[in-house]
């Protein structure tokens, strides 16, 4: 066993990928070796700006000799009537390099075949290693390559040196026009000459002490985190970290050095979040806030030099950020000049998508919608069809022009200023909520109808066109919208019908085209990704399998029963009463005419069909009654106590008796008892032990 070092070392590598390219080559290398019979226990990745590394721990020197065998024809087939080798005989020994006589002659169940048999020598690491590396560069997710020089070579960025040690070993390899050696370089500035890694294990710590480089990306990170929160706690305020700011900024330094600046506190008259948007998006700066979470005149910018002057590095930035400012403060001024509903006009003159119509058009199709969805809420109407109407005016101001990610933001300030109702600026904000995974949902009523309403209007029509996402194309964003919709009505508990939902938005959609069709489709493609919502959760996907196959339209009552069947799954009387669930799924399946649950009580001749029977009719009153009040696991558990007569029924009863009308009269039982579970899932989809 001995230490491995692949070290690639390129241009700066573009900030917001380098996570990504360094997890995607430390798992295809992983990979490559497990494949190759070469598995590491340890793999240590280091990422910078200017190099992808691996340091590989105890990784085998060599493959394991392996047996290699490989079967010929069958015997029958391998010699003719005299005896002499058939032609398959002689091309499968050619292939094996041996003569017919050194084949061996094996009996299977399948009769006599040629085998032939040998030890495979296992090969070096370094002799594998250069094509493994080769072909997971290749494999690495780089949507655009390029060239660099006069060479074909293609690269996410031109590579200047290669790494290539076995302990203080070089593995001779060219990769990418590049020869392998133990020459490395450290920091741009303050370490740019080569410096030569005398053993493997060496590399990480070499760096750090030689060549001003932190190679490891968490240990960066961590170094940010804590330089930045430190300054902010000298500056009498602290940070909010965004973390994918913070990776960013990770992959652009090397050596970090974190320095405050100050700015003008008129400023502070724009809306911090325009101020922070530009700090973060434009500069990579982070913002200071007080306890209360009010933006400081300050910002932290992470250098990727350590500056004999560190004053001169903050004057400079500060100089760089002036004029940004001073562009959101025009805008903030100037747009507050112009009302908001001023700007509905404006909106015609925008195209939402080309057979859909502008997102004048769009507005109005919310508008029905969130109207509709609060009447049938019994909530202000007015608020919400006024919020719609409202909600895609500041895609029209300066600063939502700039700044596109402030839509919705800068809605609800200049609403605000406009004299409007806060329930109405409020929802302007919040109907964009939740924008990414694990984000808020709009916690008011207005917010939630106009947010369902403008998902649902992309949706339906999108669908209608015929553009539904495939593979990983997704220009709408429709899969991110439906699982939007889904946590916005199971978090708020909405008991909102998808497909009433869906009818009234096809009759808004009615002067462009139709879109009863797809209807359903559409209600499909949500519940798909109903699974993903619940995969997240660590729900079986069996138990949301079980419910879907129901249908419920109300996302709130399909996901009280998606609860209530997971928890019924700890009652010991569950996997039977799935797997009697199961077994009566497969016998109704096999009928040829329809069953019914109307049991003949005369026509019960066994004791065991009776007492099912009778208990069946005592426990469904009570188990219908706890489903009609929504109350799933109480009814479930009602029918638990069911389990022993279910048992005792197909221990004792015969079914598919030669009597018809006493067969039918058993099959309408069990149809009765099933029908009882599927009052809240197919229980014969769930998985038992």
């Amino acid at each position: 066993m001995s230490d491995c070092l692949i070290e690639l070392g390129t241009e700066e590598l573009p900030p917001k990928a380098l996570l990504n390219l360094s997890q995607a080559f430390t798992d295809g290398m992983q990979q490559r070796l497990q494949e190759a019979g070469l598995a590491v226990t340890e793999v240590e990745p280091y990422a910078t700006p200017r190099r992808l590394a691996l340091l590989l721990r105890d990784v085998p020197l060599r493959q394991q000799d392996q047996v290699v065998e490989k079967r010929g024809p069958a015997l029958a087939a391998a010699f003719d009537a005299d005896g002499n080798p058939t032609k398959a005989a002689q091309g499968f020994a050619r292939s094996c390099g041996v003569e017919v006589a050194e084949l061996e002659q094996r009996e299977t169940d399948k009769g006599t075949w040629l085998y032939y048999q040998h030890m495979q020598k296992g090969q070096a690491l370094v002799d594998l290693l250069p094509d493994i590396l080769a072909q997971v560069l290749a494999a690495l997710p780089i949507p655009k390559r390029m060239r660099w020089g006069d060479r074909a070579d293609e690269f996410v960025r031109p590579v200047h040196w290669l790494v290539m040690l076995l302990d203080e070993k070089v593995i001779k390899a060219n990769i990418l026009g590049t020869e392998a050696g133990n020459q490395t370089y450290g920091h741009r500035f303050h370490a740019p000459q080569a410096l030569e890694i005398t053993r493997a294990a060496d590399y990480p710590q070499m760096l750090n002490k030689q060549a001003f480089v932190i190679a490891s990306f968490d240990e960066r990170r961590s170094l940010i985190r804590e330089q930045v929160e430190k300054t902010a706690a000298e500056l009498g305020g602290r940070v909010q970290i965004d973390e994918e700011l913070l990776d960013e900024v990770t992959a652009l330094v090397e050596w970090p050095q974190a320095i405050s600046g100050r700015f003008d506190e008129a400023f502070l008259e724009v809306p911090p979040e325009a101020l922070v948007t530009t700090m973060q998006d434009n500069q990579k700066y982070f913002a200071v806030f007080d306890d209360q979470s009010r933006l400081l005149p300050y910002f932290i910018t992470v250098a990727n030099i350590k500056s004999s002057d560190p004053k001169t590095v903050s004057s400079g930035n500060e100089r760089v950020i002036r004029p940004r400012f001073a562009d959101a403060k025009f805008f903030w001024e100037q747009d507050r000049k112009v009302t908001l509903s001023s700007r509905l006009q404006s909106l015609e003159n925008v195209i939402f998508q080309q057979q859909l119509g502008t997102i004048a058009d769009k507005v109005i199709r919310i508008r029905l919608l969130a109207g509709f969805l609060a009447d049938s809420m019994a909530t202000d109407v007015s608020a919400s069809e006024r919020a719609a109407e409202l909600c895609k005016c500041d895609l029209m101001t300066d600063m939502v022009g700039e700044f596109p990610k402030l839509q919705g933001i800068m809605g609800k300030y200049y609403a605000l200023h406009d004299g409007e109702d806060e329930l109405v600026a409020n929802a302007i904000e919040q109907h964009y909520w939740p924008r990414y995974a694990g984000d808020a949902v709009p916690h008011e009523a207005c917010g939630q109808f106009v947010a369902i309403a403008d998902r649902i209007d992309t949706m339906l029509g999108i669908f209608a066109i015929g553009q539904k996402p495939s593979g990983d194309k997704d220009p709408f964003g429709l899969r991110r919208a439906a699982l939007g919709i889904i946590r916005i009505m199971i978090d708020n508990e909405l008991p909102m019908d998808l497909k009433t939902l869906s009818d009234k938005a096809v009759v808004g959609l009615a002067d462009k085209l139709d879109a009863s069709s797809v209807v359903d489709e559409l209600i499909d493609y949500i519940f798909d990704r109903l699974k993903a919502y619940y995969h997240d959760q660590n729900v079986r996907y069996d138990v949301v399998d079980a419910v879907l196959a129901r249908k419920p339209m109300v996302l709130t009552d399909l996901n009280n029963r998606v609860m209530a069947v997971t928890e019924f799954l700890d009652d010991e009387a569950a996997q039977a009463l799935a797997a009697a669930n199961k077994r009566i799924s497969n016998i109704l399946k096999k009928q040829q005419q329809a069953v019914t649950a109307e049991v003949n009580e005369a026509l019960l001749q066994e004791e065991a069909e009776q007492e099912l029977y009778k208990h069946l009719c005592r426990i469904e009153t009570i188990a219908l009654a706890h489903f009609d009040g929504n109350e799933y696991l109480f009814g479930l558990k009602a029918l638990a106590s069911l389990r022993h007569d279910v048992d005792r029924f197909f221990d004792d009863v015969m079914v598919m008796v030669e009597d018809e009308q006493l067969q039918m009269n058993r099959l309408a039982l069990l149809q009765k008892l099933a029908n009882n579970f599927l009052r809240v899932a197919d229980f014969s989809r769930l998985q038992t032990q």
